[in-house]
């Protein structure tokens, strides 16, 4: 019985988190639920506010590189349909980053939410992955005492949570998106980004060499996380309204923003599983 509960809680957490995460452009809306994550943890759960940068990041990353893509695609002046041909297949590499995006958000939500409601069940392993269940039972521990994270701890679950994801969801997705843009030119500066967080001091970035490369984007990610814990966690999240994207709705109110997200995604479920009761009934 007590499996029967874990896994239906499971998948109606995934059904919902689909649903939150919106499609694969609303980068502005998966901020929010990152944001809301970091929120419900007391500021402990790093990873969902440096995901919810990215995120922000992101979106004006990828219409820079729409952009820089229809000049490059001069170089197939001579060739209408081979410059349609190869801007389409940028579209789609950006499209495959979108979706993992979106994905590295469902699971987020979805892996905190589930913990924090039966961390105790030994059954959890099923869903949630070993190395996650120590650092997020932890969070949750420290939560209902009251106590933040020491620095060293919330590190070790940021890192902990950023090599799920990296294994999990963005890694092979990546590698595969990268190795069908046969585009030299455009996929060297795809892959080359200079990441400008909001939070990030002054004329600082963090550069790539190869985005495609899961060690440099391992090293990049603590790099964002030390960076981050210098500055102070507030200032991190507030820097979130820097970009310009986020709903002032969700500046303003962000608890009260994310409760109406919750409440639509909720109905929007509930309402799916109505409707596919009565076809099979």
């Amino acid at each position: 019985m007590r499996f029967t509960t874990l896994s239906a809680a499971y998948h109606e957490l995934l059904r919902e988190a689909n649903q939150l995460a919106g499609k694969p452009g609303d980068f502005a809306r998966r901020a929010a639920v990152y944001r809301q994550i970091f929120r419900a943890s007391g500021g402990n759960h790093a990873f969902p506010l440096i995901a919810a940068h990215g995120a922000l990041w992101g979106a004006g990353q990828f219409r820079f590189g729409a952009r820089l893509g229809r000049i490059v695609a001069w170089q197939y002046a001579w060739s209408a349909p081979r410059r349609a041909e190869q801007l389409a297949a940028l579209t789609e590499f950006f499209d495959a980053l979108r979706d993992i995006n979106r994905q590295v958000c469902i699971d987020t939500y979805v892996q905190f939410q589930l913990t924090r409601r039966f961390a105790h069940q030994d059954e959890i392993g099923v869903f949630v992955p070993h190395g996650l269940l120590g650092p997020l039972g932890r969070l949750h521990a420290a939560r209902r005492r009251g106590r933040p994270l020491s620095e060293s701890e919330r590190r070790a679950l940021f890192e902990a949570h950023f090599l799920h994801e990296q294994q999990t969801v963005v890694g092979e997705t990546l590698e595969r998106a990268a190795a069908a843009l046969d585009w030299p030119l455009a996929k060297c500066l795809a892959l080359r980004p200079s990441v400008r967080f909001a939070y990030l001091p002054a004329g600082t970035c963090i550069p790539f060499r190869n985005f495609a490369d899961r060690e440099e984007r391992i090293r990049n990610g603590m790099r964002a996380f030390d960076i981050a814990a210098r500055v102070g966690w507030r200032r991190v999240e507030r820097s979130l309204g820097d970009y310009g994207l986020l709903d002032p709705a969700a500046l303003a109110d962000p608890d009260g923003y994310f409760a109406r997200l919750l409440r639509d995604a909720r109905w929007t479920v509930r309402g799916s599983s109505s409707e596919a009761a009565a076809v099979v009934g």
